[in-house]
């Protein structure tokens, strides 16, 4: 599966529940169960995640900050993209982590107020033991709105 918003963003791009200018974005690893499509349609915010990887080494939970993008309206296309990539590129240091991707949201710093964005796949499980575990989004969420 690749990379792809949850289905609930639509909602709350149409409600104005998500600024794409003001939020704070972070990224959550999951572990190796990759969200199904029944989860894409119905988790709506970070309570409702039950894949996220398990606390090592500096991993927290709730994962790592993120930086969003609006790119220029596309007028041609009716469209403006927001493009959505690590703030810095994480390392978790003594880290044991099996993980095949990371989820996307908007960090209100409370769970049920988290709303999620989409996931994003690394192309196959990335793994470390005890050691230094870098996130690197091999392909980006790129949100067409």
């Amino acid at each position: 599966m690749a990379s792809q918003n949850f289905t609930n963003l639509a909602s709350h791009l149409a409600n104005a529940s998500i600024d794409f200018s003001s939020v704070t974005i972070k990224a959550l690893l999951i572990n190796e169960t990759i969200p199904s499509e029944a989860n894409l349609d119905a988790w709506v915010d970070r309570a409702d995640v039950t894949n996220e990887h398990a606390i090592s080494g500096n991993y927290v939970a709730g994962g790592f900050a993120c930086t969003r993008v609006l790119e220029a309206l596309d007028t041609g296309n009716n469209k403006i993209s927001v493009t959505i990539t690590p703030t810095n590129t994480p390392v978790f240091s003594n880290a044991t982590i099996s993980s095949k991707g990371a989820i996307i949201y908007v960090s209100t710093g409370v769970e049920a107020n988290d709303l999620l964005i989409g996931w994003v796949d690394f192309g196959s499980t990335i793994t470390s033991t005890n050691g230094d575990y870098t996130v690197t989004f091999t392909d980006t969420l790129d949100i067409m709105v």
